[in-house]
């Protein structure tokens, strides 16, 4: 991707951070008192050392950070967890809580990774066309998204509508507003602390494997002096 691609993505996340205590407190309705936010946490976590993103399926900066963030956990896979979390801007993004319930309604069959990665590899944002700007993402891509991955389609319809779903992604927010950033997403915290974004991305302000890699093993660092 070019500079002028990131020029453009970086002017769309200054908008968000203003957008997104007003997308939140529309959509994040208060979940059911038994709620907890979503556990979707790959790695083997060998040094204990956690890194969480905060995520919008729709977002176009989201997908931009997609490929590198999934190069990172690869390369961390044994060192650290990585987690999820859902964050919609939907003031924002007209389909964003559309594809965060088509994760979680695949999670409930065990494919949340699997419809993850298939929601960012098929944002096509900046192109506003797919699953971003359709008028009924469901049943024009996401019933096809379910097929490929093998997921019980019936099932699958009913647990996207279901008030379950809508509770995972809430608490989610909800869980992010406790945190009290509002940069927007995606947004990262390692071991609970936010990492600004400005600490990820290279001197062409496009996300980095090499500046993951910095902040994550002065981490590991802490806890394993040995590693310094």
């Amino acid at each position: 991707m070019d500079k002028r691609f990131w020029a453009v993505l970086g002017v769309i996340a200054v908008f968000v951070v203003g957008a997104i205590w007003i997308s939140n407190n529309n959509k994040a309705n208060a979940p059911s008192s038994n709620a907890k936010p979503t556990n979707h946490i790959e790695g083997k976590g060998t040094t204990g050392v956690k890194l969480v993103e905060y995520g919008d399926y729709e977002c176009p900066v989201c997908s931009g950070y997609y490929p590198t963030v999934k190069q990172v956990a690869a390369q961390f896979s044994d060192q650290i967890y990585f987690q999820f979390r859902n964050l919609p801007l939907t003031s924002i993004h007209q389909n964003a809580f559309a594809g965060a319930r088509a994760a979680e309604a695949a999670s409930l069959q065990g494919k949340f990774w699997q419809m993850h990665d298939l929601l960012y590899e098929n944002n096509q944002y900046e192109q506003q066309t797919g699953w971003v700007v359709s008028s009924n993402p469901l049943n024009d891509y996401f019933v096809g998204f379910a097929q490929q991955l093998g997921l019980n389609i019936n099932e699958f319809k009913t647990d996207y509508a279901s008030e379950k779903v809508d509770n995972a992604i809430n608490t989610d927010v909800n869980a992010f507003n406790k945190t009290k950033q509002a940069e927007g997403t995606p947004s990262f915290f390692l071991d609970g602390k936010y990492i600004s974004n400005t600490q990820l991305v290279d001197s062409n302000g496009q996300p980095s494997v090499q500046k993951f890699a910095q902040v994550i093993n002065a981490e590991i660092a802490k806890k394993d002096p040995s590693k310094k």
